[in-house]
């Protein structure tokens, strides 16, 4: 799977993803401080899922559903017991479907909410 990590995102996270041979890109390493409009449109541009712990992508992707649907957005809202125990979370779930693109999902402690994303016009 083809990821980019949000700032929040921790380190723990994207190396446990990597050695799961997912393909991360980490905005933390590559581009700090990056707005959240940048950070879609380089997960759109690169074809890479969202994974973000801020809640500010939940508005922006329908805003700009056209921007998120061809990439898909996953929000993170679980506890933060320790980053080994969230990364192990996190591959879980993610590993467990293959449908997150053009899906604005919200991943919580015991269930996974998944909300189609407004299409691209022209598709």
């Amino acid at each position: 799977m083809h990821i980019l990590a949000d700032e929040n995102i921790p380190r723990c996270v994207v190396e446990t993803l990597r050695r799961e041979n997912h393909d991360v890109a980490w905005v933390h390493r590559d581009a700090p401080g990056a707005t959240d409009h940048a950070v879609l449109s380089r997960a759109r541009a690169e074809h890479r899922l969202l994974l973000t712990f801020d809640k500010d992508f939940g508005e922006l992707a329908f805003r700009e559903g056209s921007l998120a649907s061809s990439c898909g957005v996953v929000l993170l809202r679980v506890a933060y017991v320790t980053p080994a125990r969230l990364a192990q979370k996190v591959v879980a779930v993610l590993g467990s479907r293959d449908d997150w693109v053009g899906h604005f999902s919200v991943i919580e402690e015991d269930r996974v909410r998944m909300t189609p994303l407004p299409a691209e016009k022209g598709l």
